[in-house]
């Protein structure tokens, strides 16, 4: 696990003892486990957020869609709604 070490033992012609190497390879083994199960768990928390991403797009285009319909509405209406200026007096 220390790279010092490695460098030493490599310098000295010594090969590490079975045990030192069985020690390194289970903390290899360990911190992939680790990062295996943080890869997993921010794996779904994306896959979460573009459901939900998703689901406000749509909500998005749903509420703009009703907007502009309500906007239509109200130029119709307005349309439609004589103006003051436009009504003849009633004496005419």
């Amino acid at each position: 696990m220390n790279g010092d070490t490695q460098r030493e033992n490599s310098t000295m012609g010594e090969q590490p003892a079975p045990a030192d190497l069985m020690q390194r390879l289970d903390a290899l083994e360990s911190r992939v486990a680790y990062q295996e199960h943080w890869l997993d768990t921010l794996d779904e928390a994306v896959a979460v957020q573009e459901r939900r991403l998703s689901q406000l797009e749509r909500i998005n285009t749903l509420i703009q869609e009703k907007l502009r319909d309500q906007q239509r509405a109200l130029q119709d209406a307005d349309a439609e709604t004589p103006r003051p200026g436009d009504e003849v007096p009633p004496h005419y």
